[in-house]
């Protein structure tokens, strides 16, 4: 059904794009004819994303600045730009990669555009490697609110896109 997220068996090549990950989970959206690429969804995700979102984010970025944890994806190469605080490190219309590396752990975001013209999918991957126990424990602390913020960013791409004057 069109907008309808769910999560389903991640699909993607975890040796290839994070090797030694240790949480993976993969959630899809039906957006019928909508043409978009893999770029213009990612952004639709986390650029137009919901505003308790954004707080989130600001929130959890005051949180791990005294670990001296990355809080915007500086320092982080961004060979194909950034999409909101994400590095974008690989991109084809179908597929594109964002994430980094920090010193807690190591994650990728993969969103997959596939399926004919009448009916459009895009999957959104999460990838995460820890190295240490701070990254274990971060990776415990925001996997309540992981699912819940994927599924909110995922319903966006269906969502019209709200006009500047409205």
């Amino acid at each position: 059904m069109i907008g309808t997220v769910r999560e389903v068996a991640p699909n993607v090549d975890a040796r290839t794009l994070l090797t030694g990950a240790q949480f993976i989970d993969a959630f899809r959206v039906e957006i019928g004819a909508a043409a978009v690429t893999a770029r213009e969804a990612c952004t639709r995700m986390v650029v137009h994303g919901p505003r308790w979102i954004d707080a989130l984010l600001r929130l959890r970025n005051i949180a791990v600045a005294p670990f001296g944890l990355k809080t915007s994806g500086e320092g982080a190469p961004a060979p194909h730009g950034l999409i909101g605080l994400f590095p974008v490190l690989s991109e084809t219309p179908e597929r594109l990669v964002a994430g980094f590396d920090d010193y807690h752990l190591d994650f990728r975001i993969v969103v997959d555009v596939a399926g004919d013209a009448a009916a459009r999918q895009v999957t959104s991957t999460t990838l995460v490697r820890t190295h240490n126990l701070l990254g274990r424990t971060y990776l415990t602390l925001i996997m309540p609110f992981h699912k819940l913020v994927v599924r909110s960013m995922l319903g966006r791409i269906v969502e019209r896109p709200v006009s500047p004057t409205a």
